[in-house]
């Protein structure tokens, strides 16, 4: 049983007898794995403090025959969440894109565009500036699940949207003319639908020195999440934490 070994990050852990762990970890290449790491309540050696969700580390592991768990042996820390200063605001975006790579990735298939993506908001993600990385990676994620249909125009009738005309609603994906929108559709502003495009051409960075208050592409969140939860059947915990600060 040989040893495999790639960058991955931590997303969420589990308790298992008494000091095991069942690790849920996104590799960049081998996709979202699962693993039990063994004694890892008492090992500061093969672990540290490298199993918070977010780390982002080297992992080594081994898939066992027959087996659905692979057997994760040691996690070496690139970058840590805890070693930049910590809030409920940025402590709630980081468990958000944790939620949602684990609700939404299948496992043990590489997905290097969203790792890549991850890694950029991981780097974004500040107590100064929270929702800019989470709105960028909402966006980006329904995009890359096929969620997202071309915003430039009505989903319904092909036509070109303009700004402040543009429409969205729990039931469909995609946007809509107001002469297609329905009775429960919101609307979207003109400067989170300019913002949204220009999102989608360039990278995460480039929006790092705009100002970022939380009203800033909000309803652009609301109309991602809402494709997202749609898709995956279910709400997000990490979203009403979201919706409560």
């Amino acid at each position: 049983m040989s040893v495999l070994t790639s960058e991955a990050v931590v997303l969420r852990t589990w308790p298992v007898h008494e000091a095991d762990l069942i690790v849920s970890f996104f590799t960049r290449d081998y996709g979202r794995l699962k693993g039990v790491a063994k004694s890892a309540l008492r090992s500061r050696k093969r672990f540290g403090g490298a199993l918070e969700p977010m780390t982002v580390t080297r992992a080594w592991f081994a898939e066992r025959p027959r087996q659905e768990l692979v057997r994760l042996d040691q996690l070496e820390i690139v970058r840590s969440p805890l070693s930049t200063p910590v809030d409920h605001a940025r402590m709630a975006v980081l468990s958000f894109f944790a939620e949602v790579l684990d609700e939404a990735l299948p496992e043990r298939d590489p997905q290097e565009t969203v790792f890549r993506l991850l890694l950029a908001v991981l780097e974004q993600t500040t107590v100064e500036q929270p929702w800019m990385p989470l709105t960028y990676f909402s966006l980006w994620m329904t995009r890359l699940m096929g969620l997202l249909p071309d915003i430039g125009h009505c989903t319904a009738c092909g036509e070109a949207l303009e700004a402040g005309q543009t429409n969205f609603n729990s039931l469909g994906d995609g946007l809509f003319c107001s002469l297609h929108r329905n009775g429960n559709a919101s609307e979207l502003s003109a400067d989170s639908w300019q913002l949204a495009q220009r999102m989608l051409r360039a990278p995460a960075a480039n929006f790092a020195g705009e100002p970022w208050p939380r009203r800033r592409g909000q309803d652009l969140r609301r109309f991602t999440l809402q494709a997202l939860e749609r898709h995956l059947e279910r709400k997000l915990k990490s979203a009403e934490a979201l919706g409560r600060l």
